[in-house]
């Protein structure tokens, strides 16, 4: 057997396995429940190409931007995306660790950037805290009554 018609056979082989696992549905099931990696490799790639000192410190924008992105399509696309309800203020928490990458490594010591930054990080947190009340308040508020009830009955003056 010549080198040629082994190699054709190994080629022969690996198209007849890909064929097969497409048939079984193995790639759909990859593609359905890992796609978020595909914004994922990209974002911790341009991050590795900056620490590696290939590309400027202007990557680290998108490159936060599309790691916390990546990883909030991955849980809401492996819990359920009823989750996005919760996890929609981490949108504008992306733009905010993309800008404070840059701000921190970056050569730019840009005041406006820190601070635009912290103000996105912040109105991403009361975003989330304002979401987390909405939602679960009628709970919160259901317990703070409960003990504020039991406070009175506890704290009355005992007549004897």
């Amino acid at each position: 057997m010549n080198k040629q018609s082994a190699a054709a056979g190994v080629l022969v082989l690996v198209a007849g396995l890909v064929i097969l696992l497409g048939k079984l549905g193995v790639f759909a099931f990859i593609g359905t429940v890992f796609w978020p990696l595909f914004i994922l490799i990209p974002g911790v790639l341009l991050h590795v190409l900056y620490f590696g000192r290939i590309v400027p410190s202007a990557v680290l924008i998108p490159a936060g931007i599309l790691t916390i992105v990546s990883i909030v399509l991955l849980i809401c696309n492996w819990f359920g995306w009823e989750a996005m309800r919760y996890l929609w203020p981490l949108f504008p928490f992306a733009i905010a660790v993309g800008l404070y990458e840059y701000y921190i490594f970056g050569y730019s010591r840009s005041r406006t950037i820190w601070t635009i930054s912290v103000v996105l990080g912040g109105l991403s947190i009361l975003l989330f805290a304002l979401t987390l009340l909405w939602t679960w308040g009628i709970y919160l508020f259901a317990v703070v009554l409960i003990g504020v009830g039991a406070w009175l009955v506890l704290r009355r003056p005992k007549i004897w």
